[in-house]
């Protein structure tokens, strides 16, 4: 018995006669709103423990021998598709011309409507393999001075008439697909350069004449995962009476992205900043959208992972725990307000 005793004593729940409980009003509204806001703290916990959160980590990055992936999607409202060229050039500054590409051209009315499309074979365009990309100097040196020797052909002229019509309508195009580059620093640029320079001359009278305003609807090194923000989407820049080449200076930095099931995506993040240099009629280039990208030697990892079941019941039982002490003392509180304003006014009983 002794044994018995002091576990009793040892209660810290000691149960009243039934005799002895008193329910009140105020004591049912209070416990209705204490089951409430244990409900309500009850599914935001469930959902906090259900979702999952990121880990970054960083680490030397040890690929050798694959491929840059890069997904463009691009409108320029200003040029149709016959006088744009897409080239890219890695760090040696040659050309890379076994590219495996896939690149499409749609022409777009002056309101923005797909009138027409081209597929590209590869990024090196007719009459580009002249093209000095180091020192930016004028393309089409070479082969070009004696072709503008020559007669232009009955193919030539009816391209120029084509482009001078199409500009006339306030055709544009639209270039979207996927480039496979090597991982080296290099760029690739959407221009005019694909066009013979003569021809060049013939149709727009000019640099200062070629308008490269462009809208880029996407521009990533790699596949999306959740939370990737890339900087470049959406990104607008209209000229209105001026001509120019913008440069993107581009920073990639390769990604891993890890899953909640153990699946590893890898995928590219990047930074950048732009420059906007204006033409004016003694630059002997011509007006062009560079893209110039290195990749960073640190690679980063995004891990998904979920809380621990020992951490939900941990913060379960602090939630509940505290909504229901707090409702017992405010219940008393509420009690002890209410008999003293019933004594004060016999008359008045509100219980």
């Amino acid at each position: 018995m002794g044994v018995k005793q002091v576990l009793k004593n040892l209660d810290a729940f000691p149960r009243a006669e039934d005799h002895l409980l008193q329910k009140t009003q105020s004591g049912a509204v209070v416990s209705i709103v204490g089951l409430f806001i244990m409900a309500t703290l009850f599914l935001h916990e469930l959902t906090y423990y259900i979702s999952t959160y990121k880990v970054h980590e960083m680490a030397v990055d040890l690929k050798r021998g694959e491929t840059l992936p890069i997904h463009i999607n691009m409108s320029f409202p200003s040029l149709p598709c016959q006088v744009l060229s897409v080239d890219a050039i890695d760090m040696s500054g040659k050309h890379e011309v076994d590219l495996d590409t896939n690149i499409w051209k749609l022409r777009l009315s002056r309101e923005g409507v797909i009138i027409g499309t081209e597929y590209l074979s590869d990024l090196v365009e007719k009459g580009h393999t002249s093209h000095k990309h180091e020192n930016e100097t004028d393309h089409h040196e070479g082969s070009d001075k004696k072709g503008h020797l020559d007669k232009f052909d009955d193919e030539a002229e009816n391209m120029i008439k084509n482009v001078k019509q199409a500009l006339a309508s306030g055709e544009g195009c639209r270039v979207y697909g996927v480039l496979d580059v090597q991982r080296v620093a290099g760029n690739f640029h959407i221009s005019v350069h694909g066009l013979n320079i003569f021809v060049a001359q013939m149709i727009f009278e000019g640099a200062t004449h070629v308008n490269v305003s462009h809208v880029i609807h996407d521009l990533s090194f790699g596949p999306k995962y959740p939370g990737i923000h890339n900087p470049l989407d959406d990104t607008n820049r209209i000229l209105h009476g001026a001509s120019g080449t913008f440069k993107y200076y581009i920073k990639i930095v390769p990604t891993e992205y890890k899953y909640i099931s153990k699946e590893v995506l890898p995928t590219n993040q990047f930074s950048v900043t732009e420059y906007f240099s204006p033409m004016n009629e003694y630059d002997r280039t011509w007006p062009a959208v560079y893209f110039l990208y290195d990749l960073s030697p640190i690679t980063v990892t995004i891990k998904e992972e979920r809380r621990s079941f020992l951490h939900f019941i941990t913060r379960l039982c602090a939630v509940l725990g505290g909504t229901f002490a707090l409702t017992g003392m405010l219940d008393r509180w509420m009690f002890r307000l209410l008999e003293a304003v019933t004594k004060s006014n016999p008359r008045r009983s509100m219980r």
